[in-house]
């Protein structure tokens, strides 16, 4: 049984990851901006976590006792042509799905390394290594995660703690459904894809999303970045394959110059 601290727990994947480790017999600590946005999950520990808030992040960490995975999970998006994207909400974003993570990674690392061992697993998205239209902000900040992780896993490897990336594609947990979306007037971009519209059929649940992220805590060896759903690993394996120039556009029949 690992002691599993995971933030944005409140809804979509964090809920659903919390209910699933707690199926699988993990101890539980469920964290969000609001702890009683956590009432009726089941989880040993039901924290407030803001991951904007160093005080908040020590104050929690310092509650949940030993923590042995973090699945960082905190996160929200926004749609907008890069030309329209106003910059103070790429930092406000920056500053949650990037930064955040960074923080509460640095509040559970001393208890890891003094213990030799834990995992932090966090939530990426096939945004962290593509860039479709409209989503660049939150292209973004999940690149910069990558960046921030894979030189993470290095040097904390030898520490005996290991880090991963979990990248899955669209998720239907209704986060998707009402997208603050940013445009120009007239919308010179209206012809560009990419806000959302992702058929049903090719979503995944937060369920399987959440049996994946326990997947990978309860893994014997854990590979950097674990795509996450039949079609993450279509894109990102389609993407891999793409030349830089001209760019990638995910669901397109072919690349095309811009």
């Amino acid at each position: 049984m690992a002691s599993v601290l995971i933030t944005g727990a409140s809804k979509g994947i964090g809920r659903a990851a919390a209910a699933e480790f707690a199926r699988r017999g993990h101890r539980v600590i469920a964290t969000a901006r609001d702890s009683r946005t956590l009432a009726g999950l089941s989880a040993d520990q039901r924290l407030a976590l803001d991951v904007t808030s160093p005080d908040s992040i020590t104050s929690a960490v310092g509650e949940a006792g030993e923590i042995d995975v973090l699945v960082s999970n905190a996160g929200e998006i926004f749609y907008a042509a890069v030309e329209a994207t106003p910059p103070e909400a790429l930092a406000r974003l920056l500053d949650i799905n990037t930064i955040g993570a960074l923080r509460v990674a640095q509040a559970v690392l001393p208890g890891m390394r003094a213990r030799g061992r834990g995992r932090l697993l966090f939530m990426s998205s096939i945004a962290g290594r593509i860039a479709p239209p409209r989503q660049a902000a939150y292209a973004a900040t999940k690149w910069a995660l990558e960046a921030l992780v894979e030189a993470l896993a290095i040097e904390a490897g030898p520490l005996g703690i290991e880090a991963a990336l979990l990248e899955p594609g669209p998720v239907s947990s209704g986060v998707l459904d009402h997208v603050t979306t940013y445009t120009l007037p007239g919308d010179p971009y209206a012809h560009l894809p990419g806000r959302g519209g992702t058929p049903a059929s090719q979503m995944i649940t937060p369920e399987e999303v959440a049996a994946g992220i326990a997947d990978a805590a309860e893994a014997p060896q854990l590979p950097l970045r674990i795509p996450i759903g039949r079609l993450a690993a279509q894109i990102l394996a389609a993407r891999r394959a793409a030349p830089d120039d001209p760019p990638f556009i995910p669901g397109a029949s072919t690349a095309v110059r811009s």
